[in-house]
């Protein structure tokens, strides 16, 4: 890890080096993939198969691209029942804190007879895109469905990548099965965002995509922005610690390896006011390092990505945090309650050194998609608001609509714009409004209304 001392040079560096690791400094892949979305938008499922074959080696057809039930009851009885029970639990937990996100329409009614309100409605089509390989977990699978699954929304699609055989990951399969979820395609890559964002002969054109993936993944989402909607564009994967000298190092230690270990971008940093901490937390990964079974990625990840920066202060401790705004950012000071209160910008907090990172991650219930590079400077974790729809609602009686007419129709000197274009239609209405109603009213039986 690289040790450095706080001044405003080494933390612009620092924030220099994270932000290569952004989707938005890709260059280099975007013609391959907007070639993909490309093909995929021209030539529909001849061209999921074609790349399919060539990412993934595997036929892809129209009669095995969908995933069975018989296989989803295959991978489910595959698992221990014990990992099941646990999943289950998993479930249990998310849905229950995403129930408390769900949003109400509501009405209100003025003593002028006006009326306003906003109506909810959830998003029908969404897309969840799920990684396979090394970044499979069957917990990404359940934080992206069931924010969706409790705002409301009718059908929920999954893309995930099959394996030479044509078999997906049994951890995935299992966990949309306790989440509900029956269709699911055997597709991955940019090919299979791009399939969902125009629609395939298979694979049914959805309104949001969301689910994390490789740069490939994160580019194609870039692309099919605008003709759907999306979660995010995520980076790879980061930690912050900010801590005192109450921390204990070697859980500091197995904290950030936890999100160093994920793939050789993922960035680990310590920021803390303890120089003796920060030695001991540097010998702990070290150490540790050597004996892990991810040691080569570890090793990519930690030399470039992982920092640990010595503050003078807390003050300048968390100045710094507040500049990185990380992704995971784990409080472990004195009182940690006290020290968030100053926190502006991360994505998921963690008090105390009891509430490691990956409680996080797989367990507690709050999502764990969540915004990085900086992002949570203005971007929020996934939730069920990312899943609905907000209508505004608006009434005016005939008596409410002539009290205001005037005043929306002012013109305003010295302006270019003397006149609003619909001003002679609200005229009408407040002038003759009321003798159209009065006239509707006695002629309803007639089917006569006075215009």
């Amino acid at each position: 890890m690289i040790k450095l001392y706080l001044d405003e040079k080494n933390i612009k560096d620092v924030l220099n080096e994270l932000i290569k690791r952004s989707p938005n400094h890709y260059e280099e892949y975007e013609s391959v993939v907007y070639g993909i979305v490309n093909d995929v938008k021209a030539g529909g499922d001849d061209a999921v198969f074609e790349y399919t074959l060539k990412f993934d080696k595997y036929s892809l057809t129209k009669r095995n691209i969908r995933v069975t039930e018989k296989e989803i009851e295959e991978a489910y009885n595959s698992i221990s029942p014990e990992y099941i029970a646990v999943m289950e639990e998993a479930f249990e937990n998310i849905k229950s804190f995403h129930e408390m996100q769900v949003r109400n329409s509501f009405i209100h009614t003025y003593e002028n007879g006006s009326v306003l309100g906003q109506r909810i409605t959830p998003i029908e089509k969404v897309g969840v895109y799920v990684p396979g390989g090394k970044a499979a977990y069957p917990s990404s699978t359940l934080m992206n469905i069931v924010p969706a699954i409790v705002a409301g929304c009718e059908r929920i699609i999954m893309c995930t990548p099959p394996n030479a055989k044509g078999k997906v990951n049994a951890g995935t399969l299992a966990a949309a099965k306790i989440a509900g979820v029956k269709e699911i395609y055997k597709v991955g890559g940019a090919q299979a965002i791009a399939a969902m964002a125009f629609g395939t002969e298979s694979i049914p054109k959805v309104d949001k995509i969301v689910g994390p993936g490789n740069i490939f993944v994160a580019l194609a989402k870039k692309n099919v922005y605008g003709n759907v909607s999306i979660d995010s564009i995520a980076g790879p994967s980061e930690i912050l610690v900010l801590a005192d000298e109450t921390a204990t190092p070697k859980f500091v230690a197995c904290d950030l390896m936890s999100q160093a270990e994920h793939d050789e971008m993922a960035s680990a940093i310590l920021v803390t006011t303890s120089e003796s901490l920060a030695d001991a937390v540097i010998e702990e990964v070290e150490k540790r390092v050597k004996v892990a079974k991810r040691k080569e990625i570890l090793e990519k990840s930690l030399s470039k990505y992982g920092f640990v920066l010595v503050a003078k202060d807390m003050e300048q401790a968390i100045e710094t945090v507040n500049n990185i705004a990380s992704e995971h950012l784990e409080i472990v000071t004195k009182n940690p309650y006290e020290t968030m209160t100053k926190v502006k910008n991360a994505g998921a907090i963690f008090l105390g050194e009891y509430s490691s990172e990956p409680l996080g991650d797989y367990f507690a219930g709050p999502n764990h998609v969540l915004p990085t590079n900086g992002t949570a400077k203005f971007f929020s974790p996934l939730s069920v608001d990312d899943f609905i729809k907000k209508s505004s609602i608006i009434n005016y009686s005939y008596d409410a609509l002539k009290k205001v007419a005037d005043k929306i129709e002012r013109k305003k000197k010295g302006s270019r714009h003397t006149q609003i274009p619909f001003v002679s239609d609200l005229k009408m209405r407040s002038k003759y409004g009321k003798e159209i109603e009065n006239c509707c009213q006695k002629n309803k039986q007639s089917g006569i209304c006075c215009k």
